[in-house]
């Protein structure tokens, strides 16, 4: 039985593929992508001290702080290859974010962020 990766799984393979590319000096600039991990499940307790540090719903999984025709930054909000559903709290995240000048994408599988990733960093 063929078993669909998680999206935990398909996010660390995308940082698998990042460390390889900037080692390798295509897209050095990638060195400030990063994770923001705003989602999962926490013990209530855990949850409430990481809101108070200021994690917010809906925010997408992954961030690149550089400029490209014309966004101020990429964010991808990862998803299952099958299976995987865009919350309401990531569907006004994205909206929002999109209305300040970033490029959000919802990428299924680590994949598709490749090649989004790829796509932006050559704009």
């Amino acid at each position: 039985m063929n078993q669909i990766p998680t999206e935990a799984q398909e996010q660390e393979w995308l940082f698998d593929w990042r460390d390889v590319v900037v080692a390798l000096g295509r897209y050095p600039e990638l060195v400030w992508m990063y994770a923001i991990p705003n989602g999962g499940s926490r013990h209530p307790a855990e949850a409430q001290h990481l809101k108070r540090q200021g994690v917010k719903a809906g925010i997408p999984d992954i961030f690149i702080s550089c400029m490209r025709g014309g966004y101020g930054g990429l964010y991808i909000e990862m998803k299952r290859r099958k299976g995987g559903r865009v919350s309401i709290e990531q569907k006004k995240a994205i909206i929002a974010l999109r209305e300040q000048g970033y490029r959000v994408e919802v990428c299924e599988g680590w994949e598709k962020a490749r090649e989004v990733i790829k796509e932006y960093m050559e704009t």
